[in-house]
């Protein structure tokens, strides 16, 4: 479990910097504003501030697109784990059906 909270980890730190990247060179936002914005649309509570020019809006759109992809790999990652541990528990085989 130790092991995909590190790839957890490495896909979260590098969405963060590949959104403060994005921000800052076609939004022309400073870095913590940048981070600012790149933390909140992948902790899912959406942009902050007004973005001006359209490749701004078009980079935040795809941006919150993949967020949301992002979103369902790092709950996959952590919650895989501990699915296969209960399904050991229960000894639950698909192999295995009573008629």
């Amino acid at each position: 479990m130790v092991r995909q909270g590190g790839y957890a980890s490495m896909l979260i730190a590098g969405s963060v910097l590949l959104g403060m990247l994005g921000y800052h060179v076609i939004a022309g936002l400073g870095w913590v504003d940048s981070f600012l914005n790149a933390c909140m649309l992948l902790g899912g509570m959406g942009p902050v501030g007004e973005l001006t020019g359209n490749p701004a809006k078009i980079f935040a759109g795809l941006f919150a697109l993949y967020a949301g992809l992002v979103f369902v790999v790092v709950s996959g990652l952590l919650l895989a784990p501990m699915l296969h541990r209960v399904i050991h528990r229960f000894h639950w085989d698909a192999g295995e059906r009573k008629t």
